[in-house]
């Protein structure tokens, strides 16, 4: 699909988008815990629907009813082998969803079953050397492509006292987390050298506690210990209300920051999601911002926006609004944490630097540093790279180029965000698909 988007003033007020973070995690906590739970504002997007495919594989039945999402986790199999009279071979697609595969591996490693686990587009790409080095320790048999996918695990898990890099991504831990909560893991710790996106890891914590489960001791971030564990009950109804997404969210601020005068609503300023921090830099760049626990008003200031220091180690989604905003500020920009970025749907630091490049800003990439020169952008034609973060970042760079900006396959927002354009076009943005 290709968009075009045209210079516009944007003016209004937009609800934020369900965070897939959360909605993801939810599902997979629903599965964990084994009994019903109704989920409010469930999440739309590309990865949603991949989280939910994976826990009906695994057994849940579950329903959309007047906008809600009902789960039945009680005939789940995760701690079980099919029946008998089925022989079926377990197969679960994780789409393209970075967060679904590292979470879901472990948990669905909890079943007896030969269980194979692929994916889809750059999802085929990304590294999976972890689970090649780390289920072996925990009685899983795993069979990979070349540390690639496919992947072919064989449990049931095991919960005992290991140690795992959390430098690559914190989804890892998030997996291993909610499988020894599942486990009844007992006086067994995780140990996690230089953990990265802490931030997440709140957010995990956060839902399992929503969901009743079992809880580790978080020991400053170096280890999780499962103490005893709790007396699950199956009957209890778990609700569970999915935040607006600070990530999707983060490009519709920057873009009131840089075209508009705009307020976001549904967004929960209290929130563990790493994203929030986009807060931080709306009010180094001096835009015009206000800030309440009900809404979020954001507009380009009459003397323009400035330059601005930023650490994006925990949060390096927040990458592409970010230079989308520094594309606009008078000086250069520094972001920390490009390292963050190799294995994301795309080599995000080079491909940010590539295709804003086209439209005049000029990009340095210095070791842990991203450098962004301000300019008054151009009109041109971008490639989204099948990367929804960099489709949204050049639709909202365009909506103050000095001229029409072409997107190529820019439905690739749909992995996170489907209802993104026309978003956008509710609150001015001329867009055209």
């Amino acid at each position: 699909m290709i968009v075009t988007v045209q210079p516009s003033i944007l003016t209004g007020t937009i609800h934020a988008p369900a965070s897939k973070s959360s909605m993801q995690r939810a599902c997979a906590a629903a599965l964990v815990r084994k009994g019903k739970t109704i989920i409010h504002n469930p999440g739309t997007s590309n990865d949603d629907k991949a989280a939910l495919a994976i826990i009906k594989e695994m057994g849940c039945e579950w329903s959309i009813e007047n906008g809600e999402l009902k789960i039945d986790s009680n005939n789940a199999f995760i701690h079980s082998q099919l029946p008998t009279s089925d022989s079926r071979l377990l197969t679960i697609n994780c789409g393209e969803s970075g967060l679904s595969i590292r979470m879901f591996t472990p948990i669905v490693a909890l079943s007896k079953n030969k269980i194979t686990i692929n994916g889809e587009g750059s999802l085929l790409k990304r590294p999976m050397d972890f689970f090649d080095e780390i289920l072996p320790q925990l009685n899983v048999a795993v069979n990979s492509n070349q540390g690639k996918l496919p992947l072919q695990i064989t449990g049931p898990l095991e919960p005992k006292n290991i140690e795992i890099d959390g430098s690559l991504s914190s989804q890892f831990l998030t997996g291993l987390l909610m499988a020894y909560a599942a486990a009844e893991a007992t006086n067994v710790s995780i140990n996690v050298i230089d953990l990265k996106s802490k931030p997440y890891v709140d957010l995990t914590l956060k839902v399992m506690q929503d969901f009743g489960l079992h809880v580790p001791e978080n020991n400053n971030y170096e280890s999780f210990t499962f103490h005893q564990p709790i007396n699950q009950s199956t009957n209890q109804l778990i609700n569970y209300t999915v935040e607006g997404d600070w990530s999707g969210a983060a490009f519709l601020l920057v873009a009131g920051a840089i075209a508009g005068n705009i307020t976001v609503k549904g967004l929960d300023v209290n929130s563990t999601q790493a994203d929030k921090k986009i807060l931080e830099a709306l009010q180094d760049c001096g835009c015009i911002l206000s800030i309440s626990d009900a809404e979020i008003h954001v507009a380009y200031p009459p003397s323009g926006v400035r330059g601005f220091h930023f650490n994006a180690t925990d949060c390096p989604d927040l990458f592409p609004p970010l230079v989308a905003l520094a594309a606009y500020c008078n000086g250069t920009t520094v972001i920390e944490g490009v390292s963050r970025l190799a294995h994301k749907e795309s080599n995000r630091a080079l491909t940010l630097q590539e295709e804003f490049a086209k439209m005049g800003v000029e990009i340095k990439l210095q070791d842990d540093l991203m450098m962004i020169k301000g300019s008054a952008l151009k009109a041109a034609r971008v490639h989204s790279r099948h990367d929804h973060r960099i489709a949204m970042a050049c639709a909202v760079a365009a909506l103050k180029a000095e001229g029409e900006t072409i997107i190529e396959e820019a439905e690739a927002i749909n992995k996170s965000y489907p209802d993104f354009y026309e978003h956008i076009k509710s609150l001015g943005a001329s867009v055209s698909l």
